[in-house]
């Protein structure tokens, strides 16, 4: 079963500023995790539904939110490891998650 994969705002931008190299990196993880999102290697501690994808060489983390009852996984951020800024900024976003996931489910 194939997800759909979306961005909130602040990751598309986040996205659109990362080089093509990396991008192509992060686009061919997303492929095979649309097919299989829940990777427990890969989940944040403390959450349940929430995931990293690592490009270790450049540094750099995605992180996104599996919702299986609309199959959708939802880009949350894009950015450096580096003093935990990529988590910081997930944190941050937790009630523009929210308000999208209420549109999703009307």
């Amino acid at each position: 079963m194939t997800f759909e994969l979306k961005f909130i705002p602040q990751a598309k931008k986040e996205w659109r500023k990362l080089a093509p190299t990396i991008k192509a990196q992060f686009t061919k993880k997303l492929a095979e995790r649309l097919e299989n999102p829940h990777v427990p290697s890969a989940r944040l501690s403390g959450s349940t539904n929430r995931y990293k994808i690592k490009l270790r060489a450049v540094g750099y983390r995605l992180v996104y939110e599996v919702v299986d009852d609309v199959l959708i996984v939802y880009v949350i951020a894009v950015g450096k490891r580096e003093n935990n800024h990529v988590y910081d900024m997930m944190a941050q976003r937790e009630l523009e998650l929210d308000e999208t996931h209420s549109d999703d489910k009307l």
